[in-house]
């Protein structure tokens, strides 16, 4: 049976990220959580597609920043469900820092980065399940699997189905056309992830910005 999808989109200024909510059998899966600043559009779409407390039974982060883990705590608090994501990320949510973790930036940069997009302490929390490379999502109705594909940042990983969807994460983007994303935190690393992924067998690709596209495409 084909996987269920729906595409939530939260934005900040001029920034729109994807969330993606998977029905399966036993309930729901989000994966990443968007801006803090959309929570009431983000638990509307939720309610509309029959998503509830008691039924979301996973969150699944493809990666520690802000504009992907923004409603995680609120959402574990509500819906009384779990939070997943890579340890090597797992220091943005619990700091509140985007840049743990990542190569040494600029200071100024680094705080304006921080304070616009920034986790406030109530937003900031521990996961519940540290996912790695091949941890299989079946004990919560969703037949895929993990993988590590740092690059993004080092606790990137992205969610395989069964029936070939990727959910990627930013280390893939469609906002123009498909391609590596154009904030990456080491270049030889994603590269070599995106080289991974070209060798399993992947049909549509779900990124964290943009429209979904062929796996085809990339590789051609």
């Amino acid at each position: 049976m084909s996987t269920k999808i729906k595409t939530i989109l939260t934005n900040k200024l001029s920034m729109s990220v994807n969330c993606y909510l998977i029905k399966t059998d036993t309930g729901y899966i989000l994966i990443d959580s968007g801006f803090s600043n959309k929570r009431t559009h983000l638990e509307k779409e939720l309610e509309s597609a029959g998503c509830k407390p008691g039924n979301l039974k996973l969150i699944i982060l493809t990666h520690g920043d802000f504009d992907h883990i923004g409603n995680c705590a609120y959402l574990r608090e509500k819906f009384g469900t779990k939070i997943a994501m890579h340890y090597d990320d797992s220091g943005m949510a619990e700091r509140g820092d985007m840049f743990w973790n990542r190569k040494k930036v600029n200071i100024l940069i680094r705080i304006i980065v921080n304070i616009i997009f920034g986790l406030s302490k109530s937003d900031r929390f521990e996961p519940d399940v540290y996912i790695e490379d091949g941890y299989s999502l079946s004990e919560y109705g969703f037949d895929a699997k993990v993988l590590h594909i740092p690059g993004h940042s080092k606790g990137s990983i992205g969610i395989l189905t069964a029936d070939g969807d990727l959910f990627c994460g930013d280390l893939l983007v469609n906002t123009d056309n498909p391609a590596l994303g154009s904030i990456i935190d080491d270049s030889a690393v994603a590269n070599a992830s995106v080289e991974k992924l070209k060798k399993l067998q992947i049909n549509t690709v779900y990124p964290g910005h943009g429209k979904p596209f062929l796996m085809s495409s990339l590789t051609k």
